[in-house]
């Protein structure tokens, strides 16, 4: 091989001498301005001006670091030849990651927020109101970081503190020993910075702070960032949480969840926890010809005894993948549940799973709110009339309300082309709820009709009908993920094989 002619746009000048050698007296120096950084590094990104969600400087050190390990990582998709704008791969790859999992919740602590300006501290409001954040006191002042350190002259430090500043480098520095001479011990620290500089986040990092960010800001990059600092390794797995709720009786919404459960197990070969919550009416036991000894009544009526092992002789094996917390569906009893049973019992059978798939009722009441507000991902079915519009409407405001930094409710539009019935076309449904629909089937009297009296799935009974794809294809969007692909072999690939 010829060696390369010319400027090696790879080669960042790096000297093992220099690298490793006692830094200078002036450490610091100012950042270049952004032409001239931007003309320097051929890494630069000609698309910082765009509003890509950014992630923090110890993700780009990660993403140095992995530069130079040789790791697998199955959820990171290879870059492409040309990257798109407003794309951040860090960003992309830690989002891809997390996505999988459910997320998780800040633990009851207190959170002072300084800061420098007041779109941070607009940020940093919408992040206090988070549904991540509601059990922990998030208080939000003005001043940066030299307000924090007259602050804890004469009070102590919570539990976190995350102060902005806009000084130099040398400046920071100061104010941060500052800073550190009247935090508790058990304090952590995220600095909100100006500078994306690598060495800076190195010597934070040496100093003792958790966290540095850089903008462009967002609700969400504070959110994750909180909730990162207090994630136990040692916590027990937190599956991803998808709630399907009707906007109206008889929409179908539970045999879409069943069959999305289904497709998420046998198609994407990973596992699923269906959980019925229609307690008297639940259709989840007949639609998989199971008639199990207890379900999830019985653990809603004891959830403090709720542990793995009684949870798994609650459940019904429907496959190798698929479990059910099947209903009773009967009448015996009014089914007095309080909302905080609800919430202890699905939260300890999102441990059981990568995936729990929750079939809502038509009712509201406490239980069924807070359920839609603290799941991970929402499934809305609708039919395309006027009640349902309505419903469906009044439920997607209360969540863009209550989860202003989440991504909106899916809406499936069932039974569509109803032969003579007046129906709202699928355009204008999607235009007033401001959502393009994920999923609209048409009305199948035939193929559900006879999936729902064998207590078969959709892709039993019809396996290539449209229903069957698009459930298929909504599933690959719920879970974030593509199916396994499946080696095609010959009927004479056998006798080629070497003995």
């Amino acid at each position: 091989m010829k060696p390369q002619q010319g400027a090696d746009p790879f080669d960042l000048d790096f000297d093992a001498a220099d690298e490793f050698a006692s830094p200078p007296e002036a450490a610091w120096p100012e950042p270049p301005p952004a032409a001239e950084a931007a003309a320097a590094d051929p890494f630069a990104d000609p698309f910082a001006d765009l509003p890509p969600v950014r992630e923090s400087a110890r993700a780009e050190a990660r993403l140095e670091a992995a530069a130079e390990d040789d790791f697998d990582e199955p959820a990171v998709p290879p870059l492409p030849p040309e990257r798109p704008a407003a794309t951040n791969p860090v960003h992309d790859m830690l989002a891809g990651a997390e996505a999988a999992f459910g997320e998780a919740s800040l633990p009851r602590i207190t959170v002072h927020i300084y800061c420098a300006s007041a779109e941070t501290a607009e940020f940093a409001e919408v992040a206090a109101a988070d549904r991540r954040m509601e059990r922990g006191v998030v208080v939000v002042r003005m001043g940066g970081l030299a307000a924090a350190v007259e602050a804890y002259q004469n009070q102590a430090t919570p539990s976190l503190v995350m102060v902005e500043s806009t000084d130099p480098a040398p400046v920071l520095l100061a104010q941060l020993d500052r800073l550190a001479e009247v935090c508790d011990p058990g304090t952590k620290v995220v600095v909100i910075g100006s500078a994306n500089d690598i060495a800076l986040y190195r010597e934070l990092m040496r100093r003792g702070v958790s966290e540095y960010l850089v903008p462009p800001l967002n609700p969400l990059l504070l959110v994750r960032t909180a909730t990162g600092l207090y994630a136990d390794p040692s916590a027990p797995f937190i599956g991803r949480q998808i709630a399907f709720c009707g906007a109206k009786g008889g929409a179908g919404v539970s045999t879409l969840a069943h069959n999305v459960a289904y497709s998420i197990t046998e198609r994407l070969q990973t596992g699923a926890v269906l959980v019925d919550l229609d307690l008297p009416f639940g259709t989840a036991g007949l639609d998989f010809n199971q008639d199990p000894l207890q379900g999830v009544a019985d653990a809603l009526g004891q959830p403090d005894r709720l542990d793995p092992v009684l949870m798994d002789r609650m459940m019904a094996r429907c496959s190798e993948r698929l479990s059910l917390f099947a209903a009773p569906a009967t009448l015996d009893s009014d089914y007095d549940i309080s909302a905080e049973a609800f919430e202890e019992v699905t939260q300890k059978i999102r441990g059981a799973a990568p995936f729990v798939v929750l079939d809502l009722p038509h009712v509201w009441t406490a239980w069924k709110r807070k359920i839609l507000l603290s799941s991970d991902d929402l499934v809305i079915v609708a039919t395309p009339d006027l009640a349902s519009l309505r419903n469906a409407k009044n439920i997607v405001d209360l969540v863009r309300r209550a989860r202003p930094n989440d991504a909106p409710p899916r809406l499936v539009l069932n039974q569509v082309g109803v032969p003579g019935r007046p129906e709202i076309p699928v355009k204008d449904f999607g235009e007033a709820l401001d959502l393009t629909p994920a999923l609209c089937l048409p009305f199948d009297p035939k193929l559900f009709g006879q999936a729902a009296n064998n207590g078969q799935m959709i892709s039993e009974v019809g396996p290539k009908s449209k229903a069957a794809e698009g459930l298929d294809q909504l599933a690959q969007q719920i879970a974030r993920r593509e199916p396994p692909q499946v080696q095609k072999t010959s009927l004479l690939s056998g006798l080629f094989k070497k003995k």
